[in-house]
């Protein structure tokens, strides 16, 4: 699920208390308190400026529409038969002094957390969307990675180091798919999508694979509240691959040096492969033995019913993603096996902790120095604050969608809906549902559920407040 960025809006009625009830129990802060807000007011009127000037560089950032917090800006250029990949990351240590006010409480919230009503930042604003983001035509402390390529899209050489670097504009990925769509982007922009898709043929070739499931996403439209499925544009998987190439990057760097923090996920156990296989088998998807799972993966289309089922099915093939901090021996597991490569986190530190300390890490390796005394003694807790803070921001998250689906669903009891089954227990007495319009998840209790099957569906309740809805099937349409 995903929620976009958004202006502060009127919290309709009945999710003013909902909304209060769920920020409380999940310690969901209101604001930050006003040392916090008085340093980074101070640390914003004085960043510790590099050097280095590279505001030549032609930086663009590439983000959803309203996002204020922007992480990245990216430029591309041509080298002899390869490519050039310039990668501005904002640079949060300009700002933020270990210990201090700000990095005290970044320590506790973890990432960013958004909602329509308001987002809950990692920084305080006047850092976050303000004097650390890359903001169009303003001087900004970087952490710039650069990224030689071959004419295959191998990444070759990497280096890092600090910068002033100045955006030229914030374009959202709509326009940008659609300049593409015209032939009408700048050259830079026609070399992201010919990057783009050179790294995901790389990423095909070394087995990684990459979920098209539509996210539930909350969004608001003239005060109104709802919940769509949104599949992602083209250029938006584009720009993921400069990220992941930049975080592979950093893995390598981390790795040879023998020190670092990387995001790692276990690989699939053969029974977990052995189930899926079973799982086509029952809603019918030809799967032929010779064929991998990430062959079968990217030949299913997510507008069908089964093959939606079977990408929800997918899903947890690949739970249990974490971080492994080392300082000496690599960890045992060291690959995010979804990607099948070695990956860290150091393309987002305006939302999400650990990628700081990530780039600093990296900055001492490309530099040839020793990687920061205060970076070292964080590294090793750095796992288990992030786990506890996506803990809490996928409750968050499942919360608000919750709430959103049911006073969507609320005016609507009693009609009927066409859903699919995408998850059932192996006896067949419950399973998971979804509806394309609206777009709603819901749990379904009923015997004979088949996965993969399309199901006439009644609303029977749906509680705002709660984030509950309640279906009951259609008397004789059961399953299909």
């Amino acid at each position: 699920m995903a929620i976009r960025p958004q202006q502060v809006r009127p919290v309709p009625a009945p999710l003013v208390a909902a909304l209060e009830s769920l920020q409380r129990e999940l310690g969901i802060p209101a604001d930050f308190p006003a040392p916090v807000h008085d340093a980074a007011a101070a640390a914003a009127a004085s960043p510790r400026l590099p050097s280095l000037d590279r505001t030549d560089l032609e930086l663009v950032t590439i983000d959803p529409q309203g996002s204020r917090d922007l992480d990245q800006a990216v430029f591309i250029e041509r080298a002899g038969e390869g490519f050039t990949v310039w990668y501005a990351i904002a640079d949060v240590a300009a700002f933020v002094t270990p210990g201090d006010p700000v990095d005290l409480e970044a320590h506790r919230r973890g990432q960013t957390l958004y909602a329509p009503p308001r987002r809950t930042p990692l920084h305080p604003p006047e850092l976050s969307e303000e004097a650390a983001s890359l903001l169009p035509d303003q001087l900004r402390p970087a952490v710039l990675w650069c990224l030689g390529l071959d004419s295959h899209g191998e990444l070759r050489s990497t280096s890092v180091t600090r910068a002033v670097v100045r955006s030229r504009a914030q374009l959202t990925y709509r326009e940008v798919q659609e300049q593409l769509d015209a032939g009408t982007a700048p050259g830079a922009l026609q070399l992201l999508r010919t990057v783009g898709q050179l790294r995901e043929q790389i990423e095909r070739e070394r087995g990684g694979v990459s979920l098209r499931i539509p996210e539930q996403e909350v969004v608001v439209e003239q005060d109104q509240w709802r919940v769509v499925h949104r599949s992602a544009l083209p250029v938006e998987g584009w720009n993921a691959q400069v990220s992941l190439l930049t975080g592979i990057a950093a893995a390598h760097l981390m790795l040879d040096a023998g020190v670092g923090l990387l995001r790692v996920l276990p690989p699939a156990t053969d029974a977990a492969l052995l189930k899926l296989r079973v799982t086509a088998e029952a809603l019918r998807i030809p799967w032929p033995e010779e064929v991998s799972y990430p062959e079968f993966v990217r030949g299913l289309d997510p507008g069908t019913g089964t093959h939606a089922a079977m990408l929800y099915a997918c899903t947890l093939l690949f739970r249990g993603a974490g971080y492994a901090a080392f300082d000496g021996r690599p960890p045992e597991q060291s690959e995010h096996s979804a990607l099948a490569t070695p990956y860290a986190h150091v393309t987002a530190p305006l939302r999400r902790l650990v990628d700081r300390y990530g780039s600093e890490v990296c900055l001492a390796l490309s530099a040839g120095q020793p990687v920061p005394e205060w970076v070292s003694q964080a590294l090793p807790g750095l796992p288990e604050e992030m786990e506890s803070s996506a803990r809490r921001a996928s409750a968050y998250e499942r919360g608000i969608v919750n709430m959103v689906e049911t006073l969507a669903l609320s005016a609507r009891v009693g009609e009927e809906f066409t859903a699919t089954v995408v998850d059932a227990r192996e006896d067949g007495s419950r399973g998971t549902i979804i509806i394309r319009d609206p777009a709603v998840e819901a749990s379904l209790k009923v015997p004979g559920l088949q996965l993969g099957a399309e199901v006439r569906v009644r609303l029977v309740s749906a509680d705002a407040a709660a984030g509950r809805s309640v279906f009951e099937p259609v008397a004789g349409a059961a399953a299909g």
